[in-house]
């Protein structure tokens, strides 16, 4: 296996397929994901034509799609795509939707790209190499206050236990507004980490842990500077339950509501 700098260029070579695909394949046919979750057409061919070209590209490492799961060989590598992160913002005309795409060792991401192609922008990282907004060095926010801060959130729970699981949700999010400067909800992990890294927020909050949506903006995020754990605060990996991430500054304040609202 080479270092993970080393196929930064096939990963952006995969995305611009990938966000060739995005500007011109059609929503088209939607498929049932569960409960007010769904794939549009460009989902599938986005990942179908990602996959083919990976599985030429590097033979020797997994691919692992939202859509269509697992091939490859077993092993400690895998890619990781999620064709478009925040597809009902995409069918809708919304330009928070991304292209995410990570290369992933050993459960822990070390290479992300995220193309955002409605907002003509593309975030990249490799570990230990910073974090990267079309060319431009980015890094998280300074901010030390809560009243200061803009905090993005996941979406709400769907589906089986979605009561239960958005009870944590629904107290979290309270306690956030009497505190913080603003709360957004964009509807895509992908961008929540992105703008994490570029300092547009300060920290993002989802209360689940998806690989396919989290793990290129996780290690961009953290090359950017941003603290990246699990809900209790231990380290974040693709087997986490949750995904937090913040400004160094507010870290410690946003994992102590996060307990709070647990409780």
């Amino acid at each position: 296996m080479t270092e993970p700098r080393e196929l930064l260029g096939v990963a952006e070579q995969a995305t611009t397929i990938a966000t060739k695909l995005f500007l011109e394949t059609p929503g088209g046919h939607l498929t049932a994901k569960g409960e007010r979750d769904m794939a549009s057409e460009a989902d599938y061919a986005i990942e179908r034509a990602v996959r083919a070209f990976l599985a030429i590209e590097t033979p020797s490492i997994a691919f692992i799609g939202e859509e269509d799961g697992t091939t490859g060989p077993d092993g400690d590598w895998a890619w990781i795509l999620d064709p478009i992160d925040g597809t009902v913002n995409y069918l809708h005309g919304s330009p928070l939707c991304a292209v995410s795409l990570a290369l992933v060792h050993r459960n822990r991401p070390v290479l992300g790209i995220i193309d955002a192609p409605r907002l003509r922008t593309r975030f990249t990282a490799v570990e230990g190499g910073g974090a990267w907004e079309n060319g431009n060095r980015i890094h998280t926010s300074t901010v030390d206050r809560l009243d200061e801060a803009v905090v993005a959130i996941g979406d709400y729970a769907v589906g089986t236990d979605a009561q239960r699981k958005n009870d944590i949700r629904i107290k979290l999010t309270a306690s956030l507004a009497a505190t913080v400067q603003r709360i957004r909800m964009h509807g895509t992990a992908a961008i929540d980490f992105a703008f994490l890294a570029a300092g547009k927020i300060d920290a993002t909050v989802t209360m689940s842990n998806n690989p396919w949506d989290m793990s290129a903006g996780v290690i961009i995020a953290r090359e950017a500077g941003a603290l990246v754990v699990d809900a209790d605060g231990s380290e974040h990996t693709t087997e986490s339950s949750a995904t937090i991430g913040c400004a160094p500054g507010i870290s410690e304040l946003i994992l102590a509501m996060i307990a709070q609202a647990r409780q």
